[in-house]
């Protein structure tokens, strides 16, 4: 066979192939004509497809950034969108600063996040007279996405505030200057309390001596993009009557939403619930190689389901009895410590304690076993 016929048949070959490439890459690009200067032309072609391409990716990348931009600055500065602070002023009555105490110290536990506890002491009860000071620090050590510092709440630092702003974030979890709560103050639990309730509270913490306390209240740092997200918690209150008495499982329900039992007792990370509620397991860093999970409180067998109610109450009231001396804890030494406010809660009624198992008893059963406490060897 003749060398230069066969070179001529591959030369063919390859030029016809470079000629369909072509012909299909100016289809891809919408062009279907073709030029005899098919290398020139392709060139023009491709290039002004090219930068037509570019400037539309350019555009829409541009789209999308202000939409981002856009949508962040409406977060920042139209939310939290809860309304103005209700006009009221609650007036001070014996019966509302009996029944608002009996809340902020063994139910709300509002004295316990406002407080220094002792946590050399079990449990961490709350150092005598620092109720309502603030200054109890949640920040990432305890899985908590930024840095927060609980308030003070006495008189000293409320007395600028009306009673709707006080109640507002109560209810709503939003500040007097309009900024939102970390929502470890339990405000979406707080939000569907009674009224009266609210304003028992209120009266109270007007009551309660003017403490400046010597810890500084440091400004809150939530980490991005929580500092985003965070606006966007907060809800207009939807209150609701409390229950009577009589409907045990109603009035249960009620008050284990307003001890925020849920809070605690469901596996929860960087604020965000990732676990069954009341199943437990969620993890507190107690510092020093240690840590404590919640229990499960659900009525399956690895939680409440054999524990009785007389158990239950005793549970609690053990801890007001006269007899009980309450333990030191050495963190050094990486003994056994809980942040459940056990002295706190030991102050509810056997009669609220007891409405609070038998709601308990019918939420959904969750198989979970939670290892309580583990510590790291050095």
């Amino acid at each position: 066979m003749n060398n230069a016929w066969c070179g001529g048949v591959v030369f063919n070959i390859e030029h016809a192939a470079q000629t369909a490439a072509l012909n299909i890459h100016f289809i891809l690009l919408g062009s279907f004509s073709y030029s005899p200067n098919l290398s020139n032309q392709f060139t023009i072609n491709y290039l002004s497809h090219m930068k037509t391409l570019l400037k539309l990716l350019g555009a829409l990348a541009l789209v999308a950034v202000l939409g981002i931009a856009g949508f962040i600055g409406y977060v920042k500065l139209a939310m939290p969108d809860v309304g103005n602070a209700p006009e009221m002023k609650v007036e001070i009555t014996d019966a509302r600063v009996e029944r608002g105490k009996y809340l902020a110290h063994h139910v709300m536990l509002c004295m316990d996040c406002h407080a220094t506890r002792d946590w050399t002491t079990f449990a961490g009860p709350p150092i005598a007279g620092t109720e309502g000071i603030g200054g109890e620090v949640f920040d990432q050590k305890f899985g908590f996405p930024g840095f927060f510092m609980s308030r003070n709440i006495t008189p000293f630092a409320l007395a600028n505030w009306t009673d709707g702003e006080i109640f507002r974030a109560i209810t709503c979890g939003v500040s007097k200057d309009g900024s939102a709560l970390f929502p470890i103050m339990p405000y979406k639990y707080y939000r569907v309390l009674d009224e009266e309730d609210i304003k028992s509270v209120i009266a109270y913490l007007r009551t309660i001596p003017s403490i400046k306390g010597d810890v500084e209240i440091k400004p809150s740092k939530p980490d991005f993009p929580f500092n985003i997200i965070l606006n966007t918690i907060p809800e207009k209150a939807a209150l609701a009557p409390m229950p009577p008495k009589t409907d045990v499982l109603a009035y249960g329900k009620y008050l284990t939403t307003a001890a925020g039992c849920a809070e605690c007792h469901t596996k929860q990370e960087k604020g965000k619930i990732v676990g069954e509620l009341f199943a437990g397991g969620f993890e507190f860093n107690l510092g020093n190689g240690t840590m404590v999970r919640s229990p499960n409180i659900t009525p399956h067998e690895t939680g409440l389901g054999n524990w009785n109610r007389s158990q239950f109450v005793q549970r609690f009231k053990m801890y007001t009895d006269s007899s009980y001396i309450p333990a030191k804890v050495d963190l050094g030494k990486k003994e056994f410590q809980t942040v459940m406010p056990w002295t706190m809660y030991s102050g509810m009624t056997e009669e609220d304690l007891g409405a609070i198992y038998e709601y308990l008893k019918t939420v959904s059963p969750v198989d979970k076993s939670i290892e309580r406490f583990t510590t790291t060897l050095n």
